[in-house]
């Protein structure tokens, strides 16, 4: 069982708040899920998670399929009980991340042919063993196959790939044979017709949601908030939109502004373990020797275990020391402001004031000194 509501729009934004709901568990929207590549969000378990008030993880099907195999997962009881989390999870098809990571990899009709970036064995990836691989972990909502182009690209490619995307999308509507539900991903790289083509295309196949994809690919962020308003408008209002792999916290006001719903990114968790800390007034480096003996929390401001516990000068010295603690309290943060920021959004819109919340967000949340990378 898949449903998905909106409960409250903003009037002054195209903001929306709503609610998922799963024979597993409600998830309240907009909402962030933490990256769970492997299995697992790097230095936090389940519980951890649970605490921060996590209510979905992404996990990756090329990842679990090279290792340790979805068919080990499924004999163990499927993803969730192999990683003990009773929340939902996500799974996306691997598209992304065959064309970030495989070595060799050649692209036809019939799937994605690649190496794996482990053994170097080769591999086919269909639309049909995408469905299979993650209905075998047990996923609650899965991604269709599409394929990922680069930025810059020309029309013309960016049409022949979404010819191939769409048309794996309805073979893997047509290989679903279990519960989970199913997300179509918008293509069509920054051109704005082919992405009302895909639009239209994907929406009358029906699916569960609608994530959009191809963004955030090393384009400006005015481009990547114009293609993603753009999409958003078009797609249906009863059902739920996903933005795929952004972003930073500016990001996410702006997009959920636009009336995004859905969001992922590596940014909290890969510059926690790189000592780059998120607080409201923007990310702070840990690193920096003006730290060494500042007794201060990370951000006086915030609620978490690490900022009502630790100094500065203890992070930076747990990170100059190479002490796993480091990576993990500042994975707490990081997380922990990332959800927080969510819950804040979400009560704005519940009281019509998104346009005041975002402009007051963005008036006090400078870049700092951080150094913020996309990449895991």
């Amino acid at each position: 069982m898949f449903k998905f509501q909106v409960l409250k729009r903003d009037p002054s934004t195209k903001a929306r708040m709503g609610l998922i709901e799963t024979s597993r568990y409600r998830a309240p929207t907009p909402l962030f899920m933490p990256v769970g590549t492997l299995g697992a969000v790097k230095t936090l378990s389940p519980r951890d998670l649970r605490g921060l008030g996590a209510t979905v993880i992404l996990a990756n099907t090329y990842h679990l399929y090279l290792r340790p195999g979805h068919e080990t997962v499924k004999a163990l009881g499927g993803l969730h009980r192999f990683m003990a989390w009773d929340r939902l999870i996500l799974t996306d098809s691997g598209g992304y991340q065959i064309y970030s990571l495989s070595p060799l990899k050649r692209v036809t009709q019939k799937g994605v042919e690649f190496k794996s970036h482990l053994d170097g064995s080769m591999h086919l990836l269909t639309p049909e063993r995408a469905i299979e691989i993650q209905e075998a972990m047990g996923s609650d909502i899965m991604m269709v196959l599409d394929e990922c182009l680069p930025y810059p690209s020309t029309k013309e490619q960016a049409a022949e790939s979404l010819k191939l995307t769409n048309t794996w999308a309805k073979r893997c509507l047509e290989a679903r044979c279990g519960p989970g539900a199913l997300f179509g991903i918008i293509q069509g790289s920054f051109y704005p017709e082919l992405r009302l083509r895909a639009v239209e295309e994907l929406v009358s196949m029906n699916f569960e949601g609608y994530a959009i994809g191809g963004l955030s690919v090393g384009e400006p962020p005015d481009l990547m908030y114009e293609m993603a308003g753009y999409t958003a408008a078009l797609l249906p209002q009863e059902k739920p939109r996903y933005l795929m792999g952004v972003g930073r916290p500016q990001d996410l006001v702006e997009a959920v502004s636009l009336g995004i719903d859905m969001f992922d990114c590596v940014i909290p968790t890969r510059n926690a373990r790189n000592g780059t800390l998120f607080t409201w007034t923007g990310p702070m480096s840990i690193k920096k020797a003006c730290y060494t003996r500042d007794p201060l929390p990370p951000d006086p401001t915030c609620s978490c275990y690490t900022c009502r516990h630790f100094s500065r000068a203890y992070l930076r010295h747990l990170y100059m020391s190479n002490e796993i603690l480091g990576l993990r309290l500042n994975t707490i943060h990081n997380l922990h402001f990332y959800l927080t920021l969510m819950e804040q959004m979400r009560q704005a819109i519940s009281q019509g004031r998104m346009a005041s919340f975002k402009e007051e967000f963005l008036s006090r949340y400078g870049e700092g000194h951080g150094e913020v990378s996309p990449e895991d």
